[in-house]
Formats: structure tokens, sequence, C-alpha cells
């Protein structure tokens, strides 16, 4: 946690074009509430475009992870990007924004995608599964994608199984395409202040 503080401390020294390159700064502190605020007590006092939350989503159980985003959310300034670091699934995001994260970066849309999932707004849909062999229906029907709306589960099972690129592309481009319209959708509800009844219904059907 120190380290990282100082590292920032050797980067805004080097910063030399703030007009064109971003620089944030890293809240780290481990599962450690203490030391979580402490951290962005010390990241937050230098006057950056926007802050990152790094050491998250590590393999520790989800509630933890929502343990640590409670810890610092007053602390962190309420005008300035907050951006969760490696967090990509949906229930994290989602609760993560409730948490007041703005921004995420993840492979995990386009490994899992590469791997035969497609993630839907009813849950994971393993495309590589036999059941889906004669489904002819699209991956999602309620999404509005150009998979979705050119290519059936069952061809898509059929590249994943013979190993065709195409199937990873498309899996991955409906995988991108869900998260950011599921990103879409909870700008518009904060914007109304519905986000409880977003919430309310993105788990209806997980």
């Amino acid at each position: 946690m120190e380290r990282t503080t100082r590292w920032l401390e050797r980067a805004i020294d080097v910063w030399e074009n703030p007009d064109k390159q971003a620089l944030f700064g890293i809240v780290q502190g481990g599962m450690y509430a203490d030391l979580r605020v402490q951290s962005a007590q010390e990241i937050t006092s230098f006057d950056l475009p926007g802050f990152g939350i790094g050491g998250l989503s590590v393999g520790e159980p989800m509630d933890l992870m929502l343990e640590m985003l409670d810890a610092i959310k007053d602390v962190m300034p309420q005008d300035k990007p907050r951006y969760l670091m490696g967090v990509g699934t949906p229930t994290y995001m989602v609760e993560s924004v409730l948490r007041g994260v703005d921004m995420f970066d993840c492979v995990y849309p386009t490994r899992v995608g590469r791997n035969g999932t497609a993630i839907t707004s009813k849950g994971r849909v393993v495309i590589r599964n036999a059941v889906y062999s004669k489904d002819f229906r699209p991956i999602d029907p309620d999404c509005e994608c150009y998979v979705c709306k050119n290519y059936s589960r069952a061809y898509l099972r059929h590249l994943i199984k013979a190993n065709e690129i195409l199937g990873m592309r498309l899996l991955s481009w409906h995988n991108l395409y869900y998260l950011i319209d599921l990103m879409k959708k909870a700008r518009q509800a904060i914007q109304v202040d519905e986000y409880p009844e977003f919430l309310k219904e993105f788990y209806i059907f997980r």
C-alpha cells in the first residue's frame, strides 16, 4: 500500500502532459478496511483526473469485495471517476456501481467468449454444450447485437466445436455488447433515480 503511494508520487513527477494523458492514483489496502480507508485518503489527496481501486476481484468472496468498496465509498471524491480494476462480471459490476464505481476493465467477456460461453440477461449460456446443437434461437432473445440478430446458438456451437476463430470472435462481440449495454441501462437508471428498481429487475433472472 505504501509503495503504491510512493509510486504515485514518482509518476506525478514525470507526468508531462496532463491535458492529453490522464493519471489515476490507485487505492490499495488488501482486504483490510482500515488500510483501504488510509490508502484512499492518501491517494485522493493528490489532485488527479480520477482514481483506481486495485487489488480486488482476485479470488475473494464477492461480499468481501463489496465490503472493501463500502469502506471507501465516502472517502473517494464525488466529482472524480472511480475505476475498479479487473472487474467485468455482470453481478460484480452492477453491485459496484451501487457503491459509486464508474469504470471497469476486464478480460472476462473475451476470455469466456473464446472458451464458448455467452453472457446473457438470463445468466451464462455455455454454447459449446451439446444441448445447443439443434437450438436455432439467438444467444439472447432480448439482445440487439449483430450476433444475436444473425446467428443461432446451434451455428455458434458448431463454430466453437470446430475451433473456428469466427465463433470466438462472435461470442466475444456479443459479450462486450451485453456488458456495454448493461452499463448504458445502469446510467439511464441513475439519471432518473431508479437504480434500485434496475437492480431488482437485473436479479429477477439470476
